[in-house]
């Protein structure tokens, strides 16, 4: 069988790492992948916006099954491309992905189905966004309406630091077409926690709890970044937490999906804030999480390419996962300057060490060059770890990162701390 991955990040190497594990025998092709992806799989040099490109490999190579990891490439519509030309794929089509793509969408269809969520207003332009702040108790929460990389949230302590943000997002364009509207949300306080679902637009199937670490210094200090860190199972993310989760957030975005007449066949992630009146959406994801599936898809024991299928075939009500009981923490390593201006093409070292069978490092950002594997991104590594606990994991993970480097590399020390 031959499986295309759209992707070129961690989440990616996780996603081929586990389908090759299942299956040594299965073709796997990667576009555009990345240098670590590339020693497990084939890399294809088609970007994952693509589309049309995508679609005719597929064809062309015979692929019986697609699978999508990044955001741009559902909104961009490849399910839609891929559908049309009779390919098999797993990925939510472009409506459905408006949930990620439009901030101010999800918004709405939260309010509309009754989805616990922050309060929030929607502005187009940047005067009446101004006016509005000026009424607001601080801190407060803007939020580019697009697609940002992770990096369009800000958390304001004053009406001047919100006004220089919307400024920067508006008007200085910081966010490209992403910004030109706006979400300023109330500001919810508590633990966040990540839970994801598989889907095959009929069927929902819940996945191992976790949680990230989404600012770049340690104490979640510092500008938010893709994603630091992340660990599962999540002692935030009760069983009784689940259950209501269950309730009063999944059952009632799914019956909102379906009264919208919106299919959704895929990964639905709930970005989540356990707030003292219960869980809050903060905002869904219409993929994996990533570093999220870095740290979870490694404790899963049922195969991957069955469940992929199963949703891509509205079959998922036949399937069952099963979870090791093991914790399992993962650790970014990420290049001097990020979540900012950063360096490329600089030559990482320690990743031939033998880091034994319960770590595996994954690449989120690298690349070939001369022979030699460099830097190629903000977020470079992610070193994921399992133990019997999240302690004996977490001793793992940073023995392994200890033992890579790359000039300027840094990570945060207190992943997987609290647990």
């Amino acid at each position: 069988m031959r499986v295309l991955v759209i992707g070129g990040g961690g989440r990616e190497h996780a996603i081929i790492w586990k389908l090759r594990k299942d299956d040594p025998a299965l073709e796997i092709f990667c576009a555009p992948g990345n240098a670590g992806i590339g020693k497990i799989a084939r890399n294809v040099p088609i970007e994952a916006a693509d589309v049309k490109n995508l679609a005719r490999f597929a064809a062309e190579n015979g692929v019986d099954l697609t699978v999508v990891g990044p955001e741009a490439a559902l909104a961009a519509g490849v399910a839609d491309e891929f559908a049309a030309k009779g390919l098999e794929i797993f990925g939510p089509t472009k409506a459905a992905a408006r949930l990620e793509s439009s901030k101010d969408f999800a918004k709405r269809f939260m309010r509309k189905y009754c989805v616990p969520t922050a309060g929030f207003e929607t502005f187009d332009r940047a005067r009446d966004a101004l006016s509005y702040i000026r009424e607001q108790k601080f801190p407060l929460v803007v939020k580019a309406d697009g697609l940002a990389a992770g990096k369009g949230v800000a958390v304001c302590q004053s009406e001047a630091e919100a006004a220089g943000v919307l400024r920067e997002v508006m008007e200085g364009r910081k966010f490209g077409d992403s910004g030109e509207k706006v979400v300023i949300e109330e500001f919810l306080e508590g633990k966040e926690a990540t839970y994801m679902v598989f889907s095959d637009g009929e069927t929902f199937l819940p996945m191992a709890g976790a949680h990230d670490y989404k600012r770049v210094f340690d104490g979640d200090l510092g500008g938010n970044t893709g994603g630091m860190g992340s660990v599962s199972p999540s002692p935030r993310f009760t069983a009784e937490i689940e259950r209501t989760c269950l309730e009063r957030i999944v059952r009632p975005t799914f019956d909102g999906l379906r009264r919208e007449d919106i299919l959704y066949a895929g990964v639905l992630y709930f970005e989540l804030m356990l707030t003292p009146d219960g869980p809050k959406v903060i905002e869904y994801n219409c993929r994996f999480g990533d570093p999220e599936t870095e740290a979870v898809i490694p404790r899963l024991k049922t195969g991957l390419l069955p469940v992929f299928t199963a949703c891509a075939r509205k079959r998922l009500g036949g399937i069952g996962l099963e979870w090791s009981d093991e914790a399992s923490v993962c650790v970014m390593l990420a290049s001097g300057g990020d979540p900012g201006e950063y360096k490329k093409g600089l030559e990482i070292s320690g990743l031939g060490a033998d880091f034994g069978e319960k770590t595996q490092v994954f690449h989120a950002g690298t690349a070939e060059k001369d022979g030699k594997t460099v830097t190629d991104g903000g977020r470079v590594l992610c070193v994921t770890a399992l133990g019997k606990d999240a302690r004996e994991a977490r001793e793992r993970a940073y023995e392994a990162a200890r033992r890579i480097g790359f000039d300027g590399a840094h990570y945060r020390r207190d992943i997987g701390s609290e647990e």
